[in-house]
C-alpha cells in the first residue's frame, strides 16, 4: 500500500514549507497471498505430522487417506509456486515504484532549471530478494 506513504519534498521557493509526495501503487495482494499460503502450509504440515505420529495405524489402514494427503500436498506445491511468482512480480513492482530515479522524476521541484537532485544511496533490497527465492 505505497499510496499511504508520504514523502516530505522541500520547496526551494519557500524554505519553511514542504510539499508532500505520495507514492503510487498497492502491491499488498501478492504479499498477503504469499504469507497466507505460508501460514496454511505450516498449519497443514503440523496437522499431518500429528496424523503421522499419533495416528499412524489409522493412516496405514485407510487407503484413501494417503492419496488425499498426496493430493493436498500437490495442491499446496502448485499454489506455492503461484504465490512465489506473484510475490516476485509484486516485489519487482515495488522496486520500480520506489526507485530513486522514479521518485526524483515525480518531484516537481527537481524539474526546475538549475536544480540538481541526487538520491544519495540506493535502497538495500537483498532480504526482499531472498524472500522470493525461498
Amino acid at each position: 500500500r505505497l499510496y499511504q506513504i508520504p514523502f516530505g519534498m522541500p520547496n526551494c521557493e519557500d524554505e519553511s514549507e514542504a510539499r508532500t509526495l505520495y507514492l503510487v501503487g498497492d502491491f499488498s495482494a501478492p504479499a498477503e497471498f504469499f504469507v497466507t499460503l505460508g501460514v496454511f502450509s505450516f498449519l497443514y504440515s503440523m496437522a499431518a505430522l500429528v496424523l503421522y505420529l499419533r495416528f499412524h495405524s489409522l493412516y496405514a489402514e485407510n487407503t484413501k487417506l494417503p492419496f488425499t494427503d498426496f493430493c493436498v500436498t500437490v495442491c499446496f506445491a502448485f499454489f506455492w509456486l503461484v504465490a512465489a511468482a506473484a510475490w516476485g512480480k509484486g516485489l519487482s513492482d515495488v522496486k520500480a515504484a520506489t526507485r530513486p530515479s522514479a521518485l526524483i522524476a515525480a518531484m516537481a521541484v527537481c524539474q526546475a532549471d538549475g536544480v540538481l537532485c541526487n538520491a544519495g544511496t540506493t535502497p538495500a533490497m537483498g532480504l526482499a530478494n531472498i524472500s522470493v527465492v525461498r
